[in-house]
This record gives structure tokens, C-alpha cells and sequence, in this order.
């Protein structure tokens, strides 16, 4: 698999110095190149486009209005267009983008009508969500006014915009403070767009809500409940994916909205089937739920994978599973298997580890298996 930091690219950088040389008269396009390819290949994806905003401003006029125009010429005619397609020699669109975007945030700060303005032809051809963020750190009242009516712009990465800009908890993107301690500013935003035609905006929507709900569970569960009323079956979708953590954690109000009361269960297992895991390969386990209930009962199934830190601590690690509805006295069999392979989120440790299971927001059972990372 091609590593994900190639997408900002050599290539990348040598169309980008072709399209300066000519809004340039005295651009040096060989010294342009030589600096930043001198160093991209030992840099990964975000410190690459930091890079390559860097070197470029250097190029650029100092003059803001003749900045911008620059980097306006620099951008493909073509817009809407998947992430995947890359610049080329008309102009630069897809992750090309996000070293322009950076350029627009660390110059443009006291200038935001026509930052913006920038901002938002950019995030039709890739996304600006990264570079509204220190505009909304400054003045986010200032922000969220020029932002508000975006919500009915035609552009679907305009409107997404909207929502993934000022999430309070983006992953990549500076922390926005006062958004995490008061998400209310952005609440009527979310309102807006969360009928939107375009699932990929609906879905910026829930993971939205799902950042509020780190600090905000009680808020969430409100604006899910109102949110379900009379809702249809986009919109159930949004609400079920912005809880996913609050059910995962197994918030009561919640674990409410979605009738999941309390299981009324006998739970076997989980039983691990292997008990030495070799990294790389595959946990595969066996559970049995039997229902107590006197009522058909619909439980959510996930599974805690309980890993070794560096410390020696087992932390536990949420991992959706299904959901099921059981009949009362109805006996239900299970296998789930877990690959435990090298991911860019964790660093796994050797040892003794341990899988448990959480149902309708209940921890049940703990057995455990050990991991052996070499791989010899």
C-alpha cells in the first residue's frame, strides 16, 4: 500500500513550482524545488504540507491582496471533485490544497472577509477545515457570522464545511477551547444541515455532535431525542452515528433515546479460542446469551479488546460489534474474530491482554489471551 504521506508528493511539488513560475516574474524555480524536496522524504503527511506552505510564502508577494491572488490563480478551474484526483498542469486541487489553506491561516488573520473568501473556493476543490480553525481561536463570533450562511451555499463542501470546520475536537486540527467548554454557537449550524440531500455532510453533522458529546453527554442525548422525532431514515442514521461513543459508553440517557434498557441476560464467555495470539494474525472468541427477560429485549453487542500499555496496565479499547434482538428465553450463539495487527493509533505490547464484552451499556465477562509480538 502506497504510504499515505505520498499523497503530498515530489509531483505534487514540481506542478506547484510550474504554475508559480508563471504568476511569478522572478520565481527561482530550481532553488523553489531543491529546498523543499531536500527535506519531504524524511517528513510525513501534515509536516509535509507545513513544509511546502512554508517555503512557498517565502516565494510569494508580501502584499496580502497580491498573495491572495496568487494563490487564487494557483487553483484548478475544475471544483466538487474527489479527494483522490489530483493538481495538474491547470491547477492545484485534492491534498494539494492543504499547504495553499495553511498559507491563507498564517497570513491572512487580520484580513478575515477575504481570507474566508479564499478559504471557501479552496474547500471546493479538497477542504479548508484546518484553516478556519485559527480564524474561529481569534474571533469566533467574527467567524461563525461570515460561516453562518454557507449552510445554503450549493456547494456540498461548503456547506460540510460549516460543520467540520468548527467541530470542537478535530482530529489534526488545533483544539478549538471555547467550542468545547459552549458548543451552543454552533448548535443552530448543525440544525441547519442535518436534513442535508448529501450523506457526506450528514455525517460531518454526526461526528460533530459526537465531539460535544465528549464533554456534553447529557446535551447530546437532548438533541438526539428531539432530533428523532418525526425523523426519517437519513436522520436516524446521523443520530445513531453521533451517539456511537455514548452508547459504547453506555450513557443512560442515551442508551434511553435508543430503548436499550438495562439486559436482562445470563452471558457465557467470552471464551477465547485462541489463547496465544501471534501479532498480526486474529483473536476469535465464542459467547452465549440466554434472555431472563419476560419481553423481546434489543441488545447492542460490543466487545472490549483490554490491551497492555507500556506500563503494564491493561486500558480497554471499544469495538462495535452487532446488535440482535432476543425473545425471552431465547439462547443465542456468537463468534467474533479481531484482527491485532499494527495500526497508527496504538503501540501494542507483548503479553498478557483480555477480552471482555459490554451489552446495552454493561460490562460483561473478562477472559484473557496473550499476545506474542515476535514475529520470527
Amino acid at each position: 500500500m502506497e504510504p499515505f504521506k505520498n499523497n503530498i508528493s515530489p509531483n505534487l511539488v514540481k506542478c506547484l513550482a510550474d504554475l508559480l513560475s508563471r504568476q511569478l516574474e522572478t520565481f527561482d524555480k530550481p532553488a523553489y524545488e531543491a529546498e523543499i524536496l531536500d527535506r519531504l522524504d524524511d517528513l510525513e503527511l501534515k509536516e509535509r504540507a507545513r513544509h511546502i506552505a512554508d517555503v512557498t510564502g517565502k516565494h510569494l508577494p508580501e502584499d496580502l491582496s497580491e498573495r491572495f491572488a496568487v494563490l487564487q490563480a494557483l487553483l484548478h478551474p475544475e471544483i466538487e471533485v474527489a479527494f483522490d484526483r489530483g493538481s495538474d498542469e491547470r491547477g492545484i486541487r485534492g491534498w494539494g490544497i492543504m499547504p495553499l489553506a495553511m498559507i491563507v491561516s498564517d497570513s491572512g488573520l487580520d484580513d478575515f472577509e477575504n481570507s474566508f473568501a479564499i478559504l471557501k473556493e479552496m474547500t471546493k476543490r479538497q477542504t479548508a477545515e484546518f484553516d478556519v480553525r485559527p480564524f474561529l481561536a481569534k474571533d469566533q463570533t467574527r467567524a461563525l457570522a461570515i460561516m453562518a450562511p454557507w449552510v445554503e451555499d450549493e456547494s456540498v463542501h461548503v456547506r460540510r464545511l460549516v460543520s467540520e470546520g468548527t467541530r470542537p475536537r478535530l482530529p489534526w486540527g488545533i483544539r478549538l477551547k471555547n467550542l468545547v467548554e459552549d458548543p451552543s454557537p454552533t448548535l443552530p449550524l448543525l440544525e441547519a444541515l442535518k436534513d442535508d440531500p448529501e450523506e457526506y455532510v450528514r455525517r460531518s453533522v454526526a461526528n460533530h455532535l459526537n465531539d460535544i458529546a465528549k464533554d456534553h453527554p447529557d446535551l447530546v442525548a437532548e438533541i438526539a431525542t428531539r432530533w428523532l422525532k418525526d425523523a426519517d431514515k437519513n436522520r436516524e442514521k446521523l443520530i445513531r452515528h453521533a451517539c456511537r461513543s455514548l452508547i459504547k459508553q453506555g450513557h443512560p440517557a442515551t442508551l434511553k433515546v435508543f430503548d436499550l434498557n438495562p439486559p436482562e441476560i445470563s452471558v457465557e464467555g467470552p471464551v477465547v479460542q485462541t489463547p496465544v495470539v501471534q501479532f498480526g494474525t486474529t483473536l476469535v472468541f465464542d459467547l452465549k446469551l440466554t434472555s431472563s427477560g419476560k419481553e423481546p429485549q434489543d441488545l447492542v453487542i460490543d466487545c472490549l479488546l483490554h490491551f497492555r500499555k507500556a506500563n503494564g496496565k491493561l486500558a480497554p479499547k471499544v469495538f462495535k460489534w452487532t446488535k440482535l434482538t432476543l425473545a425471552p428465553g431465547e439462547t443465542v450463539s456468537l463468534t467474533r474474530e479481531l484482527a491485532v495487527k499494527p495500526v497508527t493509533t496504538r503501540v501494542h505490547y507483548g503479553g498478557i491482554q483480555a477480552v471482555g464484552l459490554r451489552i446495552n451499556g454493561k460490562d460483561f465477562g473478562y477472559s484473557e489471551f496473550e499476545l506474542v509480538m515476535d514475529t520470527r
